[in-house]
């Protein structure tokens, strides 16, 4: 009898799909990556989708959609007014969450800028997990700020807490004590946090906040654009999920809620997004805004095909297949990374891959954005577009300095369904290149600053000609290569 061999691969990440349609990639000269990269003023976000190689500069409406959204899209009811179309994404809304009001908006942000117009005023202080930019952003449009309550852990960039999106129940309690139960409009936690390495949220801290917000008579909103992630966490890291479903880890989640809202650019790969509520008083509240600010009722600024597919991206995402796709992916490139010695956020999260710019560049300025530069220079010499989750993406302290970010990240995220595995090896090859050449990468300065999200528009240029000399040693080791 011969032995039993265990080989390398054992944990190989499957894909539990098969790929029938393709669109056809560009893998550009790197001299034109550097071209490209200085005409977009040095953000991923300006760059121009057909000069990218791999787009993973998000997943928010970039997941492929399956057969049956694709098919559902052809049933769609484009009436303007009482569409069958809004019913059945309605139903698949109530479903999922297991609450009885919907309010359709055209996307997540939209959902903010709803609750916010609708639940806060000057001088109310809402805690949150962590923040997410545009949700901080409708806060302090409507004079409200912001109060980030995480455990310290959270930002422990290496670690083995599987949770580090929970929110510190003391913090918490302390908060509203200080402030006062009146001036807080809600608590929000983020299912799970983006801008710290996609990290999960426990069931049992939505439940523990849960109970600190009924005894204070606070709402508790969530944020359930990534909760397909979450729910995959739950599942194989937290001990009472293991035998729930999926569809009753999300129900058990939903119940401690008062509001939810989600972007189904994220939440069932199509384009669109929600509201949710139990409450007939806050959807009356909310109802009048819609028609204002997003369309009518019955499709809140969402195309009727893209609300069949929501609808059947929804059913989908109770589905263990579908929604362990991105996790186990994220894991398999972390583990690879880890291989060369790459820093990274750990353990991985949900979304994309979350490089620790602050130790891959730590050689450059905080005030040099080395995220954004890191991005830059991972598109100069792969081709692959990620984006920068740092000091760029804070607003400016009210003197005009920079508000140094907590995490300098560059997150590449991985859309679900959408890369190979061949190619997170293209790009780990081209990290691992980088990583032992980092000391030719420079910071970047502003020529462009918008007052609010800079990141999204604005520009910058290299503090030296430290692209050109990275161009010029990439041509040294890989001679024409792409």
């Amino acid at each position: 009898m011969s032995d039993i061999k265990f080989y390398k691969e054992k944990h190989l990440p499957l894909e539990m799909h098969k790929v029938r349609i393709v669109q056809k990639l560009n893998l550009l000269p790197i001299e034109k990556r550097l071209e490209n990269i200085s005409k977009a003023g040095n953000n991923t976000f300006l760059l121009r989708n057909k000069d990218v190689y791999l787009d993973m500069l998000t997943d928010s409406g970039t997941n492929a959609m399956s057969d049956r959204q694709l098919g559902a899209m052809m049933i769609a009811d484009d009436s303007y007014a009482g569409s069958e179309t809004f019913y059945r994404m309605e139903k698949a809304v109530q479903n999922f969450f297991g609450k009885e009001y919907f309010l359709p908006a055209h996307q997540g942000r939209a959902c903010e800028h709803i609750l916010a117009k609708s639940l806060v005023k000057e001088g109310d202080v809402v805690p949150m997990n962590y923040h997410f930019t545009t949700t901080k952003t409708h806060i302090n449009l409507q004079g409200g700020r912001v109060e980030e309550l995480y455990k310290d852990k959270a930002i422990e960039l290496v670690s083995d807490e599987p949770f580090k999106g929970d929110m510190d129940l003391v913090k918490l309690e302390n908060l509203i004590n200080e402030v006062g139960a009146e001036h807080i409009p809600f608590v929000r936690i983020e299912m799970g946090t983006n801008l710290i390495g996609g990290q999960p949220v426990s069931l049992q801290n939505v439940e523990d906040v849960s109970s600190i917000c009924k005894k204070y008579n606070i709402p508790l909103m969530i944020d359930a654009s990534l909760i397909t992630d979450n729910l995959y966490f739950n599942k194989v890291r937290e001990e009472r999920c293991k035998d729930m479903s999926i569809h009753e880890i999300a129900l058990a989640i939903s119940k401690c809620a008062d509001i939810i809202y989600f972007s189904a650019r994220k939440l069932g790969s199509a384009k669109g997004g929600g509201i949710v509520v139990d409450s007939k008083e806050y959807f009356d509240n909310m109802k009048e805004l819609i028609p204002v600010y997003e369309g009518f009722l019955t499709y809140g600024g969402m195309s009727t095909r893209e609300m069949e597919a929501v609808a059947i991206g929804l059913e989908e995402a109770c589905d263990i297949d579908m929604i362990s796709h991105g996790p186990e992916f994220i894991e398999e490139f972390g583990r690879i990374l880890q291989e060369y010695n790459i820093p990274i956020v750990t353990p991985t999260g949900g979304l994309g891959l979350h490089i620790n710019a602050r130790e891959f560049v730590g050689h450059v300025k905080e005030t040099e954005f080395q995220s954004a530069a890191l991005a830059s220079a991972i598109y100069i010499v792969s081709g692959a577009r990620g984006m920068e989750r740092g000091t760029l993406s804070e607003e400016k302290n009210p003197d005009g300095s920079e508000h140094i970010a907590s995490c300098e990240l560059v997150r590449l995220a991985l859309p679900r369904r959408v890369f190979t595995l061949s190619q997170i090896r293209y790009i780990a090859d081209r990290l691992a290149w980088l990583y032992d050449n980092r000391h030719l990468i420079g910071g970047l300065r502003f020529t462009e600053e918008p007052k609010v999200m800079r990141f999204f528009i604005g520009r910058l240029e290299p503090t030296s000609d430290w692209q050109e000399k990275l161009v010029a040693k990439f041509k040294e080791d890989f001679g024409d290569s792409l």
